[in-house]
């Protein structure tokens, strides 16, 4: 099975945007993906406006972005997306490289583009976007194909229904919403085998699932009518991670 979808992502093309004001920019671009296998390009526009339309309707793994457009420049319209894809940002002016990486571009291309520079672009994009998907499967199959001692029993259970995990020296207890369960266990073990995008350690006894959390007030997490505490190491990151990142009031 995990050979399998190691097989499916390898043949996975990223679906490409090219985004630019100047025609013979996205030729070459266009002429440069078609030489690789695991490229392919879906879509073209000349303005970042075009290209707001673009992804809300088409799936697109990686974009090329011109810096320099009309109206709206690349760097202002990559500031407005909330979750993008992967982005390789095209000019012909260096001064914008920092601000590019501030904004977690995969990398920066300066004006002529040669192929074996666009190459080590694409190489870096491709080694991200198959990690991520690497990460995606592993823990689809972590969550259907876990099983829990309980006595003589093996009790099957999915991450996902883990409201929180409480740490009791050598043992820990699994907070269900209509049950608990004891296990000999570690906190640190249990914690590196968890997904890390669901689960986060707010305090040295407690590990919550973010997606289960109903309110944050001062240095408390409240699930499931229980009130548990993050510690003072813990908190700066808690906040960040969790509740400033996805704020929509600001």
């Amino acid at each position: 099975m995990a050979n399998m979808i190691t097989n499916n992502i390898e043949e996975k093309k990223l679906k490409c945007l090219i985004v630019d004001d100047e025609p013979i920019a996205i030729d070459g671009l266009m002429h440069y993906v078609a030489k690789l296998d695991f490229l392919e390009v879906v879509q073209t526009c000349f303005s970042a406006i075009e290209a707001e339309k673009i992804l809300k309707t088409t799936e697109i793994d990686l974009m090329f972005l011109d810096i320099n457009m009309p109206y709206l420049s690349g760097l202002d319209f990559l500031e407005t997306i909330k979750k993008p894809p992967l982005t390789i940002l095209a000019t012909a002016y260096s001064e914008h490289a920092l601000e590019g990486y501030r904004l977690n571009v995969v990398d920066y291309l300066l004006k002529p583009i040669g192929f074996q520079r666009f190459f080590q672009a694409v190489s870096k994009a491709r080694d991200v976007f198959k990690s991520r998907l690497l990460l995606e499967h592993k823990e689809d199959l972590v969550e259907s194909n876990l099983y829990i001692r309980q006595g003589d029993s093996f009790n099957r259970i999915l991450w996902k229904d883990i409201l929180y995990i409480e740490g009791m020296q050598n043992y820990v207890r699994l907070h269900f919403n209509d049950k608990s369960m004891t296990i000999h266990q570690t906190m640190i073990s249990l914690e590196q085998i968890l997904p890390c995008n669901t689960f986060l350690r707010i305090h040295r006894s407690y590990i919550v699932n973010v997606n289960c959390i109903d309110s944050v007030s001062g240095n408390r997490v409240f699930i499931n009518d229980r009130e548990l505490p993050i510690s003072t190491a813990k908190r700066d990151d808690f906040y960040n991670n969790v509740v400033y990142n996805n704020l929509i009031s600001k």
